[in-house]
């Protein structure tokens, strides 16, 4: 009975030196979250692109320690005047992020101004857990810039502490992950030590695909395309392995479709050949990639449909 309790003090003195919680990244389209998390997380987790709204669903990027588990959720862009049922649920994923967060990292820009920074600002305030301001893009801006929003969002009281980088260049990212941890709560991890996210293989191959269509396409042809992996089958050919994927692009309306194919199907093939090598990489495995398109009108604004796809 000695031995067995003395076990079992020694298992909740190690349980509760260990820290894990969620930290949640917060703020407006655009202003660098997807690149915060995944110079964070040291792994390609979300879509990086110039372009607005190009994170749709909630993503979970995990550090592991022997000592802590930081799992950092990168959301989409808070939309302020939704046009699609797809855009409302985007803004699902937000309202979620708030309940299960035991820090929160809100970011803004050296750039960004206005009521709707405004208003998410004071909505974040609300919130009862630690919060940090990441500043983000400082480099394009000059000391005097940053100083000053420094000062004002210091006045505010409404955050912790306040971190001016840049996500792109990985300036003054080393104190983030150091200050979360401290804050962190005594828990055992939540996932397997080994576990980088939430999300499966077939989820982050069709965010390749979609990346690439946000790099090869413009205007309304990006927004207007879901990716759907329909099947995902690892055999053989006479090079050794290879994983044979087939996947599906969605579109609103017949004329997108000819666009995504291209003049005599380059642009598709371009499309291909670009998210093979991505997959590929992914993978560390040969792959043969099958792209489809299909039509399905109006699929953004149909319950079916973005039921299906995720949202």
């Amino acid at each position: 009975m000695r031995c067995n309790n003395t076990d079992s003090t020694i298992a909740v003195t190690t349980q509760q030196e260990h820290k894990a919680g969620f930290v949640n990244i917060l703020g407006n389209p655009n202003v660098g979250k997807s690149t915060l998390m995944n110079v964070l997380v040291g792994e390609h987790m979300s879509i990086i692109n110039r372009k607005p709204q190009t994170t749709r669903h909630r993503i979970l990027g995990i550090v592991n320690t022997d000592d802590f588990q930081i799992i950092f959720s990168d959301t989409p862009g808070r939309i302020h005047d939704p046009q699609y049922e797809m855009q409302v649920a985007m803004n699902r994923f937000i309202r979620s992020s708030y309940q299960d967060a035991d820090v929160v990292l809100f970011i803004t820009t050296a750039l960004e101004k206005g009521e709707a920074l405004e208003a998410h600002v004071e909505e974040v305030s609300k919130l009862d857990v630690p919060k940090y301001l990441i500043l983000n893009k400082c480099d394009l801006v000059d000391k005097e810039r940053i100083d000053t929003l420094v000062s004002h969002y210091t006045d505010l009281g409404t955050f912790q502490q306040i971190f001016p980088i840049s996500a792109m260049h990985k300036r003054g990212i080393g104190e983030i992950l150091p200050s979360i941890v401290k804050n962190l709560p005594d828990h055992p991890p939540f996932y397997p030590k080994d576990q980088l996210t939430d999300r499966p293989e077939r989820f982050f191959i069709t965010e390749f695909i979609r990346d690439n269509i946000l790099d090869l396409y413009h205007q309304e042809i990006p927004y207007s395309c879901e990716v759907v992996v329909e099947d995902f089958k690892i055999g053989e050919s006479r090079q050794g392995e290879i994983t044979r994927i087939r996947a599906v692009i969605y579109v609103n309306r017949k004329s997108q479709k000819s666009i995504l194919i291209g003049k005599g199907g380059e642009a598709i093939k371009r499309l291909g050949t670009r998210s093979r090598k991505d997959i590929e990489s992914f993978l560390q495995t040969r792959v043969f990639l099958d792209l489809n398109i299909k039509v399905r009108e109006n699929w953004r604004d149909d319950e079916a449909s973005l039921k299906r796809f995720g949202y």
